[in-house]
């Protein structure tokens, strides 16, 4: 068990190190690239006069295409220390904050690349890779104890619920951090219009896609997370801090999707509720660390 531990924790460094190198390529192709242009200006003197223009161009492509190819090596290593850790454990690596992150680092990256593949798109790869960035470095951050594999808290001690409660929560928060890029990206289509950015309307679609996916992923998570709580700590429902975070969570992403229908709600104020909704999502994933509760098992506290 050990040995499978440390391939582990092994995979996950050299994800973590695909991950820098996926963003800063991600960077430079999305950002783009300062030219310098010399143009020759006759003046009424009849004299000519040198000047230099600094304008932005599109990024490099091949800076593109690595960085989609490190995001996959990415998932393969961060892929392949999920699967040494579940081999380790005989069970989902869903424990604590150390094993769920790890997953979602790997389900975010997949998410991503599928998003990617399907629009043909890479500029949400700047953002989505920040994202995964800095789970990467939280990851790092937790206790070194928190990377041995220990015995089930008892409330946990259901592997059926615990293993498609806590999937479908990380399915879900990895789509809403695709659309969260796609919001961010959105507005600065509109203001700037940058020429080598993915136009507004496939932005705004993509924001909904994922919202469309991730919503419905929310909602089993509240049912399926209601059922074991009955069957845990006997009651349904406890107005637990972690608990409540997400069902406000699910309510923002449904305002959103019922807004986006009505006249006047697309565009700039929907890309709005979806950057509420982000840091919603992030509440709940770390609300534990300040409002402990009955989720307060996972390390932190």
């Amino acid at each position: 068990m050990e040995s499978l531990v440390k391939l582990s924790f092994y995979c996950f460094a050299a994800g973590s190190i695909a991950v820098a190198a996926s963003w800063v390529s991600y960077v430079l192709f999305t950002i783009g690239r300062v030219r310098l242009r010399q143009a020759e200006l006759q003046t009424s003197a009849g004299t000519t006069v040198r000047a230099s223009k600094a304008e932005f161009a599109p990024g490099w492509t091949s800076a593109g295409r690595f960085g989609s190819m490190m995001a996959w090596f990415g998932v393969v290593m961060m892929g392949l220390s999920v699967i040494f850790r579940t081999a380790a454990s005989h069970r989902g690596p869903y424990s604590n904050m150390y094993e769920f992150s790890l997953a979602f680092v790997f389900v975010l990256l997949l998410i991503y690349l599928l998003f990617e593949r399907f629009y043909e798109v890479k500029q949400l790869g700047v953002i989505v890779l920040t994202i995964a960035g800095a789970m990467c470095l939280y990851i790092w951050s937790l206790p070194s104890y928190m990377r041995e594999v220990d015995a089930l808290n008892p409330a946990l001690q259901n592997r059926p619920l615990m293993t498609v409660h806590v999937s479908s929560a990380i399915l879900a928060y990895a789509t809403f951090a695709v659309s969260f890029a796609a919001a961010i990206l959105y507005l600065i289509q509109v203001r700037k219009n940058v020429s080598w950015l993915p136009s507004a309307d496939m932005l705004d679609d993509i924001g909904y896609r994922a919202v469309t996916v991730g919503f419905p992923l929310l909602a089993l998570v509240l049912i399926l997370g209601s059922v074991w709580a009955h069957e845990a700590w006997g009651a349904y429902w406890s107005w637990d801090p972690k608990e409540t975070a997400a069902l406000f969570t699910w309510l923002v992403y449904g305002v959103y999707l019922h807004t986006r229908t009505l006249r006047g709600w697309r565009g700039e104020r929907s890309a709005y509720v979806l950057l509420f909704g982000f840091a919603a999502v992030v509440f709940t994933y770390y609300g534990n660390y300040f409002f402990g509760g009955m989720h307060a098992y996972g390390g932190v506290n």
